[in-house]
Parts: C-alpha cells; structure tokens; sequence
C-alpha cells in the first residue's frame, strides 16, 4: 500500500492503515498544492474548520521532502488553539492533549518531517499495529501492492460513508465525514481504533 504521509491525515487515511500490516510512504514526489500535506480539517464551533501549515515558496518542480515550514509567525500556536476550541469539550481530548502538543513544540524545518511525526504519534496513541517503510525512488506506477496516493488530494469531494459517532457540535452542524484523526481520536479515544478496523469502505 503506497500513501502520503499527510498533517494529522483524513480519518479515511487511517482506514486504509488499520487494514495494512506495512505501509510504504511516497517520499520521492514532486510537490503538489491542495492537499493533505500541509491541511486538515477539524471540527469547530462554527463547522467545518482548516487549519493550513505554512510553507516557504513551494513549487511543482521541488521535491516534498525538501519543502520548507514557514516558522515566520507562530503558526503552531494557532493550530493549537484551533484544536482546544474544537475539542476542549470531547471526551477524550484530556488523554491526549499533552501528547499532541509535543508535535507543535518541536518546530521541525521540513513539512515531511513534521507529517512523519504526526504519524508516529497517531499510530501509538491508536495502538495501530503498522509498520511503515519510505520510497527511494518515485513510483508513477504501483506494480505490487495498491496506489492509495489519491486520498492525498483535499480538493476531492468523495463521499466514503464512513460510519457516524458522536461530534461535539453535532447537535448544531451534523455529522461530518472524514475529518482529521484527531476529530476520531478525540471523540471516540480507545474505540477509535475499532472504528477503523470496522468500516466497510470501497477505497479505489
């Protein structure tokens, strides 16, 4: 199964993970705009919310491994706050809040770095048993194993189905699809992962 990693990727994402003993992750790529790479979406108050991580003059012919984070403003410092409002109320959010402060606090200067360690932390708080391995080349075309690289692209509108569980403002703004694993995570905690494991989902 072929991937990118992704900010704190779609709940979709994690699904495909949780049906994968390994994974390998697409390091190779040329970067792309408008996608999960430097975004996701959480669930606010007021909706459906974008949180967007900045980059530093990122273009098409530039690898993504070499992409750069704008730590000009304290963008994290924001992310996070977005994150409080959002979930502050879950019932979950408490365990975990420690644990993903630490990825802001770390500032690193790649966007890939700062992906790969928003997955690392997301596999051992799902206790998803996954391992992961990194491209040395860049694969246009996956010969073995399936090319799951399109769940990457946040412009796409696909509707998964994916089962409802209970949203702090769902009472307000109905359920929301596919959402970052941190609206999972917060929400459902330690069924999370069963969530995952359970979902009967046509992926390509």
């Amino acid at each position: 199964m072929l991937l990118y990693p992704t900010y704190f990727s779609p709940i979709i994402q994690y699904v495909a993970l949780a049906k994968a003993g390994t994974v390998t992750f697409e390091v190779e790529d040329n970067y792309q705009k408008q996608t999960y790479r430097t975004r996701c979406y959480v669930y606010s108050p007021n909706g459906k919310q974008l949180l967007n991580i900045p980059v530093k003059n990122a273009n098409s012919k530039q690898k993504t491994k070499d992409v750069l984070i704008d730590h000009s403003f304290d963008w994290q410092k924001q992310h996070i706050k977005s994150i409080e409002a959002a979930y502050r109320s879950s019932p979950f959010f408490e365990f975990y809040e420690d644990e993903i402060r630490t990825v802001y606090d770390a500032k690193p200067t790649f966007l890939l770095d700062f992906n790969l360690s928003c997955h690392e932390l997301m596999i051992d708080l799902l206790q998803l048993e996954t391992t992961h391995t990194k491209t040395s080349t860049f694969e246009k075309t996956v010969v073995n194993g399936e090319d799951l690289r399109f769940l990457a692209d946040a412009k796409s509108k696909k509707n998964y189905n994916l089962s409802t569980y209970t949203q702090v403002f769902d009472d307000k703004h109905g359920f929301i699809e596919n959402l970052s694993i941190l609206d999972l995570l917060c929400n459902e905690g330690t069924n999370a992962l069963n969530y995952l494991e359970n979902q009967q989902v046509t992926l390509l």
